[in-house]
């Protein structure tokens, strides 16, 4: 267990919102009550932490905390991941921008590792962290929908996938029934791009990461309960976005992730980019931005929403 500095009154917040394992960090957050406003999980200047116990790893943290492997590596870039050590302070990054896409049904935003849910009402924002797919298997961008659903789902590994378990001297069988042997987990939620899913798994601490065949998996706890809030012909957006800018309250953030590219966009590339979206975000007028404070955004790709003007 691992002990938090996070007051009564915000682990309460945190229960009434659905919160997780953790009383303290929800998976679920009011949809932004200001029009434009597009940051949820609280003021990104109050960074959460907690401390890790002798037997912790990072990646147990994370998922503790709702967090992929990328996000509390990012966040504590000077701790290591498998032995952090006893009493050692972990940031736990709660904030973040709302990607740029139509807020309704499903947005899998590759570049954070991270899935959204808009339920019809709109009362409020679903986050979970996510697998994607590996580079030589990359999970499709664009518009889709979810087809089917599935309950303790059986896997049928496709021809290419046995070919390359079979080329590292691993036979696969040609079915591995439901149970804790299924790579899909207890759920799978079949999208409309032929052989594409968004499912369990039964390794997860590969969530954050990009490991899977193309597919998005998810934290058996988390999809557990988005399963049975989505239905057949709820619309999927998937994005990459990696640079995101947003309002909250009159401040502007930008929130920057390492790009899928393995760092190969050249920051002017990436300046640009930025400039662009902080344009749109005020109404095509440029804002009095904090140079410096963009600069470090870019240069470090934190994941985290840093404010770089005001209205």
């Amino acid at each position: 267990m691992t002990k938090n500095t996070v007051p009564t009154y915000q682990k309460l917040i945190g229960y009434l919102l659905l919160s997780t394992s953790s009383l303290v960090f929800a998976d679920s957050f009011p949809y932004p009550h200001a029009k434009g406003d597009t940051l949820i999980g609280g003021t990104p200047e109050n960074i959460q932490h907690t401390y890790a116990a002798y037997e912790d790893t990072l990646l147990d943290i994370a998922r503790t905390y709702n967090l992929g492997q990328n996000e509390i590596v990012l966040a504590n870039p000077t701790v290591d991941r498998w032995l952090p050590g006893k009493d050692t302070k972990i940031d736990i990054p709660s904030s973040r921008l709302l990607p740029d896409t139509p807020h309704n049904g499903l947005v899998l935003n590759l570049a954070e590792y991270r899935l959204y849910y808009y339920p019809k009402n709109r009362g409020t924002v679903t986050t979970h962290p996510i697998s994607i797919g590996r580079v030589d298997w990359e999970t499709p961008l664009g518009k889709t929908k979810v087809i089917a659903k599935k309950k303790n789902p059986v896997w049928r590994p496709p021809k290419s996938i046995k070919e390359e378990h079979a080329a590292k001297g691993e036979i696969l069988p040609d079915i591995f029934p439901a149970g804790p042997d299924n790579p899909l987990g207890d759920y799978a939620i079949r999208l409309a791009v032929p052989g594409y899913l968004i499912h369990s798994t039964n390794k997860p601490f590969g969530v954050g990461m990009r490991v899977s065949h193309g597919c998005i998996r998810m934290y058996p706890e988390d999809i557990e309960r988005l399963f049975p809030k989505i239905r057949v012909g709820t619309t999927v957006h998937i994005v990459n976005q990696d640079i995101k800018v947003g309002w909250l309250e009159g401040t502007l953030y930008i929130e920057v992730h390492p790009n899928l590219d393995d760092g190969k966009t050249r920051y002017r590339s990436r300046l640009n980019t930025a400039l662009n979206l902080i344009e749109q975000a005020n109404k095509g007028v440029m804002p009095k931005i904090k140079g410096s404070l963009l600069k470090h955004a870019l240069v470090e790709s934190l994941g985290k929403p840093i404010a770089i003007a005001k209205r």
